[in-house]
């Protein structure tokens, strides 16, 4: 399978220098197009202050820029929206969901935990990360975070309508159904692991860090234990040559993956 790395949504936050990115996937299959993630759609770039607060603004200060969404950098590939049948969802935070209604005939997957999370909101933490109407009109696909073991991760793999070469690796903590998306590329083995962690410091040997980022990884996780656990796993996992990890964040990984 042909993988594309996309940037679909810079984002200028304090303290960050080089800010950072909205790391996408776009998939070309045998069965259509599929996306990971869609960082912000053209209702952000239209119509931001509709689902992202004024809080959320102040501290990502998203670039919103019309040729960075989705939908333009599909169809600057000659496809349609249409074409686009399924899109993977790490976790449904508002920048990385914002894309999800330029693909009205598309599938979505996440985990029961993640849409449960958004739809039956349990603190005001969570309220502002899931704006309603980025879900306006999508159709979700759920699945459960058990599967068969995969490079030592439990893994749901045989979604209906993939390839069985993507796969959904839950890494809990983020959020309450927060996972990582594998794909077996032309080149290998991928993980993108959403915001499992946001600099590429924190899956290195010896591990080092941005405070401000460390700053909004503590603020934003909702189950600490897991997280930190997650860390430290996929430390062990980026050592294995066959797999290239990122996460969703890192401009010096997109970088080095486009």
């Amino acid at each position: 399978m042909k993988v594309h790395h996309l940037n679909c949504g810079t984002m200028r936050p304090p303290l960050v220098a080089g800010g950072i990115v909205a790391h996408c996937l776009l998939i070309e299959t045998d069965e259509g197009l599929v996306l990971v993630d869609t960082g912000f759609g053209t209702n952000e770039v239209t119509n931001p202050k509709a689902t992202l607060d004024g809080l959320s603004r102040t501290l990502l200060k998203p670039l919103l820029d019309i040729n960075e969404t989705a939908i333009f950098q599909v169809e600057k590939r000659g496809y349609g929206a249409e074409d686009v049948r399924h899109i993977l969802l790490t976790h449904l935070d508002l920048d990385h969901a914002g894309g999800l209604r330029d693909f009205p005939n598309a599938t979505v997957h996440v985990l029961d935990t993640e849409l449960e999370a958004a739809t039956n909101p349990r603190n005001a933490k969570e309220r502002a990360r899931y704006p309603k109407l980025q879900r306006e009109g999508v159709t979700f696909e759920t699945h459960k975070a058990e599967g068969e073991d995969w490079f030592g991760f439990e893994a749901v793999k045989n979604i209906p309508g993939l390839p069985e070469d993507i796969l959904m690796v839950p890494l809990i903590g983020h959020t309450r159904g927060h996972t990582g998306i594998a794909v077996k590329s032309d080149d290998g083995w991928l993980l993108h692991a959403g915001d499992a962690y946001f600099y590429r410091g924190e899956v290195e040997t010896p591990a080092s860090n941005i405070f401000a980022l460390k700053l909004t990884a503590k603020q934003t996780e909702t189950i600490r234990e897991q997280r930190l656990s997650n860390v430290e796993r996929l430390r062990e996992l980026k050592a294995n040559d066959e797999i290239e990890v990122f996460c969703a964040h890192d401009p010096v990984e997109l970088a080095r993956l486009a």
